[in-house]
């Protein structure tokens, strides 16, 4: 049995629980601390949603054949060529990135820092997590060279590290990692034969369209699983779908076979409305992929701008260039935050939010040295505060000229200068 220490929230979550029941008392609190595309549900999706009601029976496991058929298409479209029978869908990536813990053999190689979820999931699986320094240009990734001193190291004093987590776009840097470091990692991962999970949650948020992205799953396609979802991109996080892409090779259908036993012991199949709604999304006609191309768009030009204020305000940090995240590292600044009693990404944290009212997550929640000046900032719950709002920010040809952007922008930038002052 796991020891009690185990069972405690997931901070992203805690801190989103927190921030909500003071607003309910009435405090004006800026939301950064937690990884919600604040936008309104689809309409062509809600209509799908409620077409699917009829879909009450539980059905297959991995999926019905519509939905499972579109994910393919999904991916094929991606370079990564996909059958039906490669697909299983569940509630959320989450869980499917759970039964993995538990299907695939060995500890876990992850990026430091990286999403606040995977280390638990891991040690809830009976299995050590190793992090490992991300490389100064993005996050994402763990250092191809550091990894292999980690695994030299962890099997020498009797580790079994088998899996390394890659997360593109990452999160918590915002940043993709360029082709030529995916390259990197994959030939690591051959080299010291480690299964390799790529997190493409995020795939559909990169900033400039002319980005290249490249998922390990066209470069080592026999060791590389990959999960995904519509969560982050269409902004369906409460409505739970993911999918879990698995190689075509006879080691690839036996993780499939894992993951569906597992899924049919735990959430039996994905509920079969959102099973509607997934074939519709992953099928991607027009109205998806304009929707898409406006998130991502949006979610671009307010994490550059954040970004600007982090770095106006003395904070290194890495450009976004994906997802809706930016990780500032206020270390230039230490011996002045440290006259606010400030030392570390616990105590700023702390004085971000009881000072100025301004939520972020410490850096420690995602692997981070306790004592660096580091957090994650989620620049996705700016949009306003409303569904009209949020539309009008995602038609917007300016949206940081929107009253209620610019408002909540300002009040970011008031929060670091007088933080930096």
């Amino acid at each position: 049995m796991p020891e009690a220490s185990v069972w405690r929230t997931s901070p992203n979550l805690a801190l989103n629980q927190l921030v909500a029941e003071r607003r309910a008392a009435g405090d004006d609190v800026v939301h950064l601390g937690f990884g919600e595309s604040r936008l309104p549900a689809f309409a062509p999706l809600a209509e799908r949603l409620a077409r699917g009601a009829g879909r009450n029976a539980y059905g297959p496991v991995a999926g019905g054949d519509d939905v499972r058929r579109a994910a393919a298409g999904y991916f094929s479209r991606r370079n990564m060529p996909t059958e039906a029978d490669q697909i299983v869908v569940g509630p959320g990536s989450k869980p499917l990135l759970m039964a993995l813990q538990h299907v695939l053999p060995g500890d876990v190689l992850l990026p430091r820092p990286a999403w606040n979820s995977y280390a638990p999931q891991a040690r809830l699986a009976g299995k050590k997590a190793y992090g490992v320094p991300i490389p100064a240009v993005c996050g994402g990734i763990p250092d191809p060279a550091a990894v292999r001193d980690v695994v030299r190291d962890a099997r020498a004093a009797g580790g079994d590290p088998r899996i390394v987590v890659l997360t593109l776009p990452d999160n918590p840097t915002g940043t993709l990692a360029p082709p030529a470091l995916v390259r990197e990692i994959c030939a690591v991962a051959e080299e010291l034969d480690l299964v390799i999970v790529s997190d493409e949650i995020y795939r559909d948020i990169v900033h400039d369209p002319a980005t290249p992205f490249l998922s390990p799953a066209e470069v080592v396609p026999h060791r590389t699983v990959v999960t995904n979802g519509l969560s982050k991109t269409l902004a369906l996080g409460g409505w739970r779908v993911g999918v879990c892409r698995f190689p075509g090779n006879s080691w690839g259908r036996e993780v499939r076979d894992g993951v569906i036993s597992v899924a049919s012991e735990v959430w039996s199949t994905l509920a079969g409305p959102m099973q509607e709604v997934a074939a519709h999304a992953f099928s991607e006609p027009p109205e998806i992929r304009q929707r898409l191309a406006a998130s991502a768009r949006l979610h671009g030009i307010v994490a550059r701008a954040v970004h600007r204020i982090m770095v106006d305000a003395g904070a290194i940090c890495r450009p976004p260039t994906g997802g809706f995240y930016v990780y500032p590292d206020f270390e230039p600044l230490r011996a002045h935050l440290a006259s606010r009693a400030v030392t570390g990404s616990g105590s700023l944290q702390r004085h971000l939010f009881d000072t100025y009212g301004v939520m972020v997550l410490a850096g420690h929640h995602l692997g981070d040295d306790e004592d660096a000046l580091r957090f994650k900032a989620a620049t996705s719950m700016l949009y306003g505060d409303t569904a009209e709002q949020q539309e009008q920010s995602l038609a917007a040809d300016d949206p940081l000229a929107l009253p209620h952007v610019a408002h909540v922008l300002a009040r970011v930038e008031e929060t670091f200068t007088e933080l930096c002052r």
